[in-house]
């Protein structure tokens, strides 16, 4: 959008307990209670006093579960300009690194909702969020509401704007001004995204036409789950993989690292209740080669 947004962005995994204390430090220190909403106007490091209006807090929601919240007010025109919820993908990644890193405060009393995640919940619990958030700031009711995302937020983010607009057809309160929604490299169904990644090099110039061709004609357009009877296609993916084996395949402008992830999160992976269940399915038997990182900006991708 060209235009200055009402930025609200909440977080579901602790990860970086540094961060946290020392933002409860802050808040404490300036007499705010790290619970409900507070507004920061200091932080660790950085010399005076915040340029721009920061509130944080939690809402709870679900069965025993609390939502923390960035709220970044636009320094446009507030009381007008659109108001955008951000919801970073993963899963088992912390909504804070679409705005500062790898950190998120949201936490649950129930060991079973944090043992077992589910996509189920995360709508259920985005769109009670969403109500409850804008019940206690009624003055951006009025305000254009986009629900924004990326990664595996292409998951969830269309059944949570699905369920607002549901609610607002049934007159569930407060009725939000929903407008649309926002997706950013999402994911949608693991044979669509991966049997893309051979045409989207293609036209990005990553694989020659030669190569390209032979890949179609001998998969037959079918990437992600090859029969191993088809050498033809599973030497022409080795060829792809290859090429493309220096290339950082999330940004080709940045160096190639090798993928990082904590245990943690490999565990919620491989536990997650997805709304698509055929998810568990890799691209045929090969996969592609991990690669020494000289340059490296992050310690996972998400």
């Amino acid at each position: 959008m060209d235009k200055l947004v009402n930025f609200l962005h909440f977080f579901r995994l602790p990860l970086l307990l540094l961060l946290l204390l020392a933002l409860i430090c802050s808040i404490s220190h300036h007499g705010h209670v790290a619970a409900s909403k507070s507004t920061v106007e200091y932080l660790p490091g950085f010399q005076g006093r915040l340029p721009f209006y920061l509130e944080t807090g939690y809402i709870g929601v679900g069965e025993a579960a609390e939502l923390f919240y960035y709220f970044v007010k636009s320094e446009g025109n507030p009381e007008a300009d659109p108001l955008l919820l951000w919801l970073t993908g993963g899963p088992g990644c912390s909504g804070l690194t679409g705005l500062a890193l790898d950190i998120g405060f949201s936490y649950t009393t129930n060991p079973s909702l944090a043992d077992h995640p589910s996509d189920h919940v995360q709508v259920s619990q985005a769109a009670e969020f969403i109500r409850k958030w804008l019940g206690e700031h009624s003055e951006f009711l009025q305000n254009p509401l986009y629900i924004a995302g990326d990664s595996y937020a292409g998951i969830t983010v269309p059944p949570i704007v699905q369920r607002l607009s549901i609610g607002n057809e049934r007159g569930i309160e407060p009725m939000l001004n929903l407008k649309g929604y926002i997706l950013g490299n999402p994911g949608t169904s693991g044979e669509f995204d991966k049997n893309a990644r051979i045409p989207s090099a293609h036209g990005m110039a990553l694989i020659s036409d030669e190569l390209y061709q032979s890949l179609h004609k001998s998969c037959k357009g079918e990437y992600h789950i090859v029969d191993p009877t088809n050498l033809e296609c599973k030497n022409n993916l080795e060829a792809f993989y290859e090429c493309l084996s220096g290339i950082n395949m999330f940004n080709p402008l940045d160096p190639q690292c090798i993928l990082h992830q904590m245990p943690v999160e490999i565990a919620a992976l491989r536990r997650r209740r997805r709304l698509l269940q055929d998810e568990s399915r890799l691209l045929s038997t090969i996969d592609p080669p991990e690669l020494d990182c000289k340059v490296a900006t992050y310690n996972f991708h998400c």
